[in-house]
């Protein structure tokens, strides 16, 4: 299993292939000009920022236990009590 420390030393495309490889789809929600994809790697979540114009993907992230986006998914999911605190 990957750590997030692993994964984010790979290169951008290694992160795509690894992510649809081997990730869960758990969601999306829209998050300003994003369409963001929520993914489970392994014991992390990880979000695909997906740009709306051209539907390329403008960031790979961590969700962070502190992000502002945990509420939009906390309401339509049960997330790892760790992940809210």
């Amino acid at each position: 299993m990957i750590t997030w420390p692993e994964y984010r030393k790979l290169s951008f495309a290694d992160k795509v292939s690894r992510l649809y490889e081997d990730g869960s789809f758990v969601m999306a929600i829209r998050y300003y000009q994003y369409k963001v994809n929520l993914y489970l790697l392994g014991n992390f979540y990880v979000e695909v920022f997906v740009e709306h114009k051209d539907s390329t993907i403008a960031k790979i992230a961590l969700l962070e236990n502190r992000s502002s986006r945990l509420r939009f998914y906390s309401d339509q999911i049960k997330l790892p009590v760790e992940l809210l605190k």
